[in-house]
């Protein structure tokens, strides 16, 4: 059954929107020895969804020579030429494209095998699977997890190992989230837009609630939308949403929990009711400076490339500080593809961008990434001469995030998780909006589900 489960999702794009009855397999490995003994190739095919990888690979990877005008080919110094297949992450067509790839893998001539391929922590799972064994042991590299990655933040390489707990891919970004804050709002209703003052005010959820009371009396919503607070009751799961080798969806207490309480603030006005969900218009606009609203949670990527792009006022007018409770968003990890014909170059690739502290330094400096050192975390929290943000009135972001990273308990991953985690909100902002009632959205939540992974053949949810 759990090979049959890997197969169906990774051949999703092949199946005209189902994940079963379209056969197929991922190519097993041929073992790190006999690859890295074969002479490497000349083209080095690397699938992902945007150009944030070659950015920072072009930044800090020595042997770059240069990258064409249009961004798709990077020559290295030895001749050897980096061909980057982007797809949008939209509608699912960038897992398309690439399961389409890995399916053809084993039979692909050289120049045409994927060797290095991103994934995201919503679907990190899918690739990391050792049945599925298309993301290589970093093992099998020649790369030792224990010594060569010592300096990760440990729930990163966790995140990035199959069930047997076999590190199958690395990341140069670490992702813990911050609460991010207007301080225009902040002094207007506190009188201080200090960032350890409102920190206090934010500590945790009994003391938010009464701070989102504050926030009303002035005007103000606490967050835009229930969307916001998603990720902190996600990360909180005791049990994954499917369970290794089973076909039972389990909804966590925690994800009731958010259902619950976001009825609880957005019928008392904490969050603003025309914003539903996130990604969308509403949503950017709520970070204007015509907005009400007085804070979002968002990780280093999400201040860089999304508050940052829909803010239309002055530079300085926000600031961070702790979250109400430690959490993680998002993240990209780098996999070496089985059957690449190029193990060394790939090698090189993802030790020089996930574990030379310095190069990953540079990465922060340069793009205000929370990279994956603890130790190169620790130095830029108290570099405030380096690593101060213009955006964020000169204040150092980074001594706010090291230490939630430092505290992150990622929750337990499954293959399914992309899928459930878009579902839940998307039935829910049916009910929180008054269009069904709760025991309609359960309903619709289930049905989704099934058409998403028809192998799911129960829904359990916590009492």
């Amino acid at each position: 059954m759990k090979k049959k489960v890997i197969a169906a999702l990774l051949a999703t794009a092949m199946c005209a929107g189902t994940l079963t009855g379209c056969g197929g397999g991922a190519a097993k490995s041929e073992g790190g020895a006999e690859q890295a003994a074969a002479e490497e190739g000349k083209v080095i095919n690397i699938y992902s969804w945007n150009e944030e990888f070659r950015e920072r690979l072009e930044a800090v990877y020595p042997e770059v020579e240069k990258t064409s005008d249009d961004g798709t080919v990077t020559t290295l110094k030895d001749g050897t030429e980096i061909h980057w297949i982007i797809n949008p992450n939209q509608d699912g067509v960038y897992q398309q494209k690439l399961d389409e790839a890995l399916l053809k893998q084993a039979d692909a001539a050289a120049d045409d095998k994927v060797d290095i391929f991103l994934s995201e922590t919503d679907y990190v799972n899918k690739y990391t699977d050792a049945d599925a064994d298309v993301a290589m042991p970093l093992t099998d590299l020649g790369i030792d997890s224990e010594a060569d990655l010592a300096d990760q933040y440990s729930f990163t390489k966790t995140t990035a190992s199959d069930q047997n707990g076999v590190q199958r891919g690395s990341t140069w970004q670490c992702c813990p989230g911050l609460l991010v804050y207007r301080r225009d709002i902040a002094n207007d209703v506190f009188g201080t837009d200090d960032p350890e003052v409102v920190g206090e005010k934010v500590k945790d959820w009994d003391t938010i609630k009464a701070t989102a009371e504050e926030l009303k009396a002035k005007g103000y919503y606490t967050f835009s939308s229930y969307a916001d607070t998603f990720r902190l009751y996600g990360n909180s799961i005791e049990e994954s949403w499917v369970k290794p080798g089973e076909t039972t969806l389990n909804v966590d207490q925690k994800i009731m929990d958010w259902v619950n309480d976001s009825k609880e603030w957005l019928d008392a006005g904490y969050l603003d009711k025309t914003v539903k969900g996130q990604w969308n218009d509403d949503w950017n606009k709520a970070m204007g400076s015509k907005s009400k609203v007085f804070a979002f949670l968002l990780p280093a990527w999400g201040i860089d490339f999304v508050l940052s792009k829909n803010w239309d006022g002055e530079a300085g007018s926000w600031a961070v500080t702790n979250p109400p409770q430690e959490y993680n968003w998002g993240g990209s990890y780098i996999h070496a593809c089985t059957g690449t014909d190029n193990p060394e170059h790939v090698k090189d690739i993802i030790l020089a961008l996930t574990a030379d502290k310095d190069n990953l330094l540079k990465i922060s400096k340069d793009y205000a990434d929370f990279t994956n050192t603890t130790s190169g975390m620790q130095e830029a929290a108290k570099d405030d001469a380096n690593f101060s943000s213009e955006f964020l009135g000169g204040q150092n972001p980074f001594k706010y995030f090291a230490p939630v990273a430092e505290n992150i308990q990622i929750a337990p991953l499954s293959a399914y998780d992309q899928g459930c985690v878009e579902l839940i909100q998307n039935s829910f902002s049916d009910y929180f909006q008054g269009k069904v009632d709760y025991e309609k959205a359960k309903v619709n939540f289930e049905t989704a589900i099934k058409e998403r992974y028809p192998d799911i053949t129960e829904i359990k949810w916590a009492e």
